[in-house]
């Protein structure tokens, strides 16, 4: 007990700041970016619309790693984008916070574009023929009849993607490194402190993951369980 008050009188909590302001920011690039593609998806033929799917859902299946490495590629400054953005913008995404955000935002955006997608695909299309007939514009329609109908997926996406990019490991490390006070996520640092053989520590911050992760679920069911409020169950 007293070596545990010990390491929390000492306890850096830049891991959670760093973890946390991440995960917001790569939660509301992915609920535009994943509600337009969504939108602009469901649209399309067949063919066309399982190539695309596919392509957006590969972030979610392959190891992050892989992911982590594509994107080190495509923004490293030894490459052309990269080399471009730097010399242009003055923009360095490797080994920055900026990498953290774009790693855990390619992660994270299949989750919320397919929980979008699902939600669309369940509006009752008589809603949009009604609000066509009664001579309402498309982006009125989609804003005021299918978002609201769309409302408990839409909002159950957005919290599992909010828990994808807080607790993003693998291609962070690739794109970002773990750099004390500056990309040092939570998840970087548990690895960090359990290869030091700080098994203590590493439990803490293992501890906080864990009630951050029942928060969420906590809040995603009670989001979800209101989109069931009117549904009479077996």
């Amino acid at each position: 007990m007293e070596e545990l008050l010990q390491i929390m009188a000492r306890f850096d909590w830049s891991p959670l700041w760093i973890s946390l302001k991440t995960g917001i920011v790569a939660t509301i690039l992915c609920f535009f970016l994943g509600i337009w593609l969504a939108r602009q998806i469901i649209k399309l033929g067949p063919k066309t619309k399982a190539v695309l799917d596919g392509i957006l859902t590969l972030p979610m299946v392959v190891a992050p790693t892989v992911a982590g490495f594509f994107l080190l590629l495509l923004f490293s400054l030894k490459r052309p984008f990269g080399a471009w953005l730097y010399g242009t913008f003055d923009l360095k995404v490797v080994q920055t916070w900026l990498g953290c955000v774009i790693a855990a935002s390619v992660i994270a955006l299949p989750l919320m574009y397919r929980n979008a997608r699902a939600a669309f695909e369940q509006v009752n299309v008589d809603l949009i023929y009604a609000g066509r007939t009664l001579g309402m514009s498309e982006r009125a329609i989609f804003w005021q009849v299918i978002m609201p109908e769309a409302l408990p997926g839409i909002a159950s996406g957005t919290i599992l993607t909010f828990a994808r990019a807080l607790g993003e490991y693998g291609a962070t490390s690739m794109l970002a490194g773990n750099i004390a006070h500056k990309t040092g996520t939570i998840s970087q640092r548990i690895a960090l402190v359990i290869n030091n053989g700080d098994y203590l520590t590493a439990g803490v911050w293992v501890v906080i993951m864990l009630a951050i992760a029942f928060v969420i679920l906590l809040a995603m069911n009670l989001i979800s369980g209101k989109g069931m409020k009117n549904v009479r169950r077996w």
